[in-house]
This record gives structure tokens, C-alpha cells and sequence, in this order.
């Protein structure tokens, strides 16, 4: 399977993000701030805001003097031992922590052998998840999620799973057109959340921005009830600026 790579702004946090814990891993009695902003080349904003993620994140900690060291949920997530149980706690947690900050249902979804699997998710009172009326791996013409995915595949990708899935009207919203499809899809940029405005399911909208992490397909996405429509791109811009931490437990 083909990709089409083009960096979003959390990608390019990862980056930095990563180059700051290569940094703390290697030193056991920590490294100062400044240090830090010498050996990373970061600017000394840039380096706090991502040392701020990264210490709620519990990637890093502080200790005496002011140095940081690696932090629990680093050791977790790079140790052998149980990782895919740590990453999924990690990965709920933050769903939990970005659903009340957007105040929407929020979800994680992948690629996984030409199909689309939402793998986690996150809703409460008042911000119900998106019910699966069509199971998700048949209307990827049709949902945020799905559409935000196929961005990311190369054209021949993305052909293949239409033809493997008939684009069904679900809505009267829905594009069955799978020429149409593949010019929107073409002309999407990566950096602009992908939308649904009732083409899934009639009183329901939502958002994907894409997750993107080494060769794995993913994205992060939201969804409201219709009756809050007007909080949908609000929500999508908010999602999107806080993708960096979902990335950064994915590329670990």
C-alpha cells in the first residue's frame, strides 16, 4: 500500500517532541532547560511549550534542580514487556482528556489491511458516540474518518478500496460518485480538517485530521449532534492543534 506523506503542524511537533526525549534518555541524572535548548537547537519558547506537553503527558519529570529525566509513561511505552496494553491505557486516557476539551465523542481510527477500524474511542453525557448504523469498513465514502484515511493512501489505494466497497447512499447527502470522491479527495489539503456534514448519518456531523505515523495510516476524529453543527469546526481546529500527543504515543 502506497502512502501520500505531507507533514501537518502535530508531525512536525512529534519530530521535535521526539528529539527532546531522545535528548532526556540519554543522560540518568537529567538535563537542564538550557541544556536542552543547545543540544536540540530548539528555540527556548518552542522547547518550553513542548517540555509542558510532554511533562502532562508524563513523558518526562523534573527533579532536583530543575533537570528532566524520562517519566513513567515513557518507561512504559518503550519497555517490551505488556506495550500494546500501556499504549492503549495512554491512548484512552488522552481521548478522555480531548473529549471534554473539545466537548465532543472523540475517536481513533487506523488502516489495517485495506480497511478502515476505529481501534479507541471516548464519549460522556451529552456527546454520544456515532452509532454504527453501517459498520465503518463499508462507508468510507461516506464518513470523516473513512475520507480522512483515503487522503492519505496514493491514488491506485485509494481506487482499490472503493472498488472493494460499493459507495451506498446512506444519506441524501451522501457522494456516490467515486469520481467525485477521488477529485475531493485529491484536492484535500492535510493540514484542513476533513469533514462530514450528515453524509454518514442524518442529525449527526463530524471531523478527522490525520494521524500519521511512520508507514501506519491513522487519524483523530470528532463527532456532535447536528443541533451543535456551528461548534463543528471550533472543535475540528482544537482536535487538530492537540493531535500531537495521540501521534507522539504511536510513533514511541
Amino acid at each position: 500500500m502506497a502512502l501520500m506523506h505531507e507533514p501537518t503542524a502535530p508531525y512536525h511537533s512529534v519530530q521535535d517532541a521526539l528529539r527532546v526525549l531522545e535528548t532526556v534518555a540519554r543522560t540518568t541524572t537529567g538535563v537542564t532547560e538550557p541544556e536542552l535548548t543547545r543540544l536540540t537547537g530548539l528555540g527556548p519558547e518552542r522547547l518550553a511549550l513542548l517540555l509542558r506537553m510532554l511533562r502532562r503527558e508524563g513523558y518526562v519529570e523534573q527533579v532536583g534542580g530543575g533537570a528532566y529525566v524520562t517519566g513513567d509513561t515513557l518507561r512504559r511505552l518503550t519497555s517490551a514487556e505488556d506495550r500494546e496494553r500501556a499504549l492503549a491505557d495512554k491512548l484512552q486516557r488522552t481521548l478522555d482528556r480531548l473529549r471534554d476539551s473539545v466537548g465532543a465523542a472523540v475517536y481513533i481510527s487506523r488502516y489495517v489491511d485495506g480497511e478502515v477500524k476505529v481501534t479507541q474511542y471516548a464519549a460522556g453525557p451529552g456527546m454520544p458516540a456515532v452509532n454504527e448504523w453501517v459498520d465503518f469498513r463499508f462507508s468510507a465514502h461516506a464518513t470523516a474518518v473513512g475520507k480522512s484515511l483515503l487522503t492519505q493512501l496514493d491514488h491506485n489505494a485509494r481506487r482499490d478500496h472503493l472498488a472493494r466497497h460499493k459507495m451506498a447512499r446512506l444519506t441524501s447527502r451522501t457522494i456516490t460518485s467515486d469520481k467525485l470522491l477521488l477529485s475531493r479527495l485529491e484536492s484535500q489539503p492535510p493540514t484542513v480538517p476533513m469533514l462530514d456534514l450528515q453524509e454518514y448519518a442524518v442529525g449527526t456531523v463530524c471531523a478527522a485530521v490525520p494521524i500519521t505515523a511512520g508507514a501506519s495510516v491513522g487519524c483523530l476524529a470528532l463527532s456532535l449532534p447536528v443541533e451543535h453543527a456551528h461548534r463543528l469546526k471550533r472543535a475540528a481546529d482544537t482536535l487538530n492543534r492537540n493531535a500531537a500527543p495521540v501521534l507522539l504515543s504511536l510513533a514511541l
